[in-house]
């Protein structure tokens, strides 16, 4: 159902608990801990979902989850395409990831 799909987070009990892995491993989404002592990973995740919170899910309610889904995958494309991240030197992830395949063929 979601194979190639990576899921990254912390080493809580939640995350490394039998349960959450076999479904993990049923849905065929591959577990991606963060490193143990390594906050910033988890710092990460945290800022994007409190992005996504205020970006999409305090502003709009949804009565099914398809519309959810397509709200969601909208976000993404927003994100890739128009957000100017200044870690990025100022471009979009999509640019800055064209750039650095760019790099890397050269």
């Amino acid at each position: 159902m979601a194979t190639g799909l990576s899921l990254r987070h912390d080493n809580g009990s939640q995350y490394t608990s039998d349960a959450f892995q076999n479904e993990l491993r049923f849905l065929g989404v591959d577990s991606s801990p963060s490193f143990v002592r390594s906050p910033e990973g988890n710092g990460c995740a945290e800022r994007f979902i409190r992005t996504l919170k205020e970006q999409l899910l305090w502003v709009r309610t949804f009565s099914i989850v398809e519309g959810l889904r397509r709200a969601l995958l909208e976000g993404a494309h927003r994100y890739n395409e128009h957000w100017l991240l200044e870690r990025h030197h100022f471009l979009s992830p999509s640019q800055a990831r064209r750039e650095l395949v760019q790099k890397q063929a050269a």
